[in-house]
């Protein structure tokens, strides 16, 4: 990738312009909201003590949607409650019943410190909930091909490229640490269970046009392309892109 492009990625004005771009894009927009929904669906079912995080929010719109969430970047943004790094979280032992995030895993440099802060942070009983790239075939050959984020399924857990917030990534390592290495990670923090790992949005992220392109679908023909989608789920192993996964702190005595 070009210097000046990942100079750009890594600028927080970028960030806002899409957070922007967001709002203006109603297809992404609704495709956004769909997301926002594996939290919102799943509150009555959280602990009931504890504070909802959610990182890497810059550019998104939860906190309009879920008032009381905290919302938070590791760049220096105007629009986000907390600034930090998820290696590294200013919150006391026990204090969040969730950790919420939509495609930041794969950029965080070494994870493994995400997971221990993340085992600290949590009650028990708390998830942390995240919608990730997947790697299926289709998946493989578009982020290899097409992507400007690197995709190495045969890499470690730490982000060897030495890029900023956004240029440094690679989208296939919540695959590498929950299905390739699920034992290890299981071994690893043993007071964490993988309650879920579900592949979604095969096609409606390309019909949406993403941030750099014009949508490819009308924006009130949402509910339509979602439900014809959904019809493609016995493919998903094949062509989903991306992957919903839920790790969950255990119980005392689990």
């Amino acid at each position: 990738m070009a210097k000046e492009l990942l100079e750009e990625l890594d600028d927080p004005s970028l960030t806002l312009e899409r957070k922007d771009e967001l709002k203006n894009k109603k297809f992404l927009y609704k495709l956004y909201k769909s997301w926002y929904g594996f939290l919102l669906n799943r509150l009555d079912t959280l602990p009931k003590e504890g504070k909802i995080l959610e990182i890497g929010s810059g550019g998104g719109f939860l906190k309009e949607l879920l008032p009381e969430v905290i919302t938070s970047d590791v760049m220096e943004l105007s629009n986000v409650d907390m600034v930090f790094s998820a290696e590294s979280m200013p919150f006391e032992d026990n204090s969040l019943k969730c950790i919420f995030m939509i495609d930041v895993l794969h950029h965080i440099p070494n994870c493994e410190l995400f997971f221990e802060e993340a085992q600290r942070c949590l009650v028990d009983g708390g998830i942390i909930l995240m919608s990730e790239p997947a790697n299926t075939p289709f998946s493989r050959f578009f982020y290899k091909k097409f992507h400007h984020e690197p995709f190495d399924p045969k890499a470690g857990w730490k982000i060897t490229t030495k890029g900023g917030p956004l240029s440094n990534a690679n989208g296939a390592i919540p695959w590498i640490v929950f299905k390739r290495d699920k034992e290890i990670f299981l071994k690893k923090y043993p007071k964490f269970s993988i309650t879920k790992r579900k592949l979604h949005t095969p096609f409606l992220y390309f019909l949406s046009g993403g941030f750099s392109h014009r949508a490819l679908f009308p924006a009130w023909g949402f509910g339509f392309a979602k439900f014809i989608e959904l019809l493609f789920t016995p493919f998903y192993f094949l062509n989903g892109m991306f992957q919903l996964i839920e790790v969950k702190k255990k119980e005392n005595g689990e």
